[in-house]
């Protein structure tokens, strides 16, 4: 695994975590957005593949995730997330100058990585999501009609056919085990209206991938959002049978194999 080096920022509600494994000469920069109740340390086999491919890499922790401040799992504004993601993008152009910029978001990381896309889509040279929360994602809506969201924590299986995922997903002690918040649930569900409204990504290349057995955030929700950000011009991956953490599948090399293909096409030469 490459080296891990750590920064804080300054965020918009207190000190972000920003994780950054680094390449002694890129070619490219690729900024990660990780999904909820997550942290971006899960994310060193993506980036071992991306920096292998001649990034350095960037990862923030967002507000009340991992090691960044604020009450666990609480957002009460997306667009702060965003902010905060930005300032991550800004430490890395600030540390290579002049080179492309590529954006994955995974789960929720989709949500903010579409909204940033919409707001600084100008800055990125390819976006990446990966089982997106945009589009018609029911799970808001269900958990705000309830008087009390239940103490449901996302099942540890629902993330990859690899049960080692599993186990040490729920051996984390980064990651959040217990319910979620209703204030983070209104977030999710004004900001999924917000990205809905939000227009296009115009000519920006976007990459899609998805597990076709993805029972957190179902495929045909995900389908909805990214016509509307992409159009026409999105290409997507469907793997058969992966769920949710299509980077920790059982069939990752297939899908990082993907992902490399997709960049030597959307960055320039």
């Amino acid at each position: 695994m490459p080296h891990v080096r750590e920064h804080a920022l300054d965020g918009t509600r207190g000190a972000v975590a920003v994780h950054e494994w680094p390449h002694p000469a890129p070619r490219f920069l690729a900024l990660l957005a990780h999904g909820y109740g997550e942290h971006a340390g899960r994310y060193e086999e993506l980036a071992a593949v991306l920096t292998g491919h001649g990034a350095a890499v960037y990862a923030p922790d967002h507000m009340g995730h991992g090691r960044s401040a604020g009450e666990r799992v609480l957002i009460e504004d997306f667009e702060d997330v965003v902010t905060d993601l930005h300032a991550a993008a800004d430490l890395a152009r600030a540390a290579h100058p002049g080179l492309p910029l590529v954006l994955v978001g995974h789960s929720m990381g989709g949500l903010v990585a579409a909204r940033y896309a919409q707001r600084h889509g100008a800055e990125l040279s390819a976006l990446v999501l990966s089982g997106p929360v945009i589009g018609a994602w029911e799970l808001p809506g269900r958990l705000l009609a309830l008087d009390e969201i239940p103490d449901t924590p996302i099942s540890p299986a629902s993330l990859s056919r690899d049960p080692a995922v599993g186990a040490a997903y729920a051996a984390d002690p980064l990651v959040w085990h217990g319910p979620m918040k209703r204030p983070t649930v209104e977030a999710f569900a004004r900001t999924l209206e917000t990205v809905d409204r939000g227009g296009d990504v115009g000519g920006l290349p976007l990459l899609w991938l998805h597990g076709d057995d993805d029972r957190l955030v179902p495929l045909s929700g995900s389908r909805v959002g990214v016509e509307r950000l992409g159009g026409a011009r999105a290409a997507e991956r469907i793997f058969p049978g992966a769920r949710h953490e299509v980077f920790n599948e059982t069939n990752r090399a297939e899908v990082f194999a993907e992902l490399v293909r997709f960049l030597d096409t959307a960055l320039p030469r």
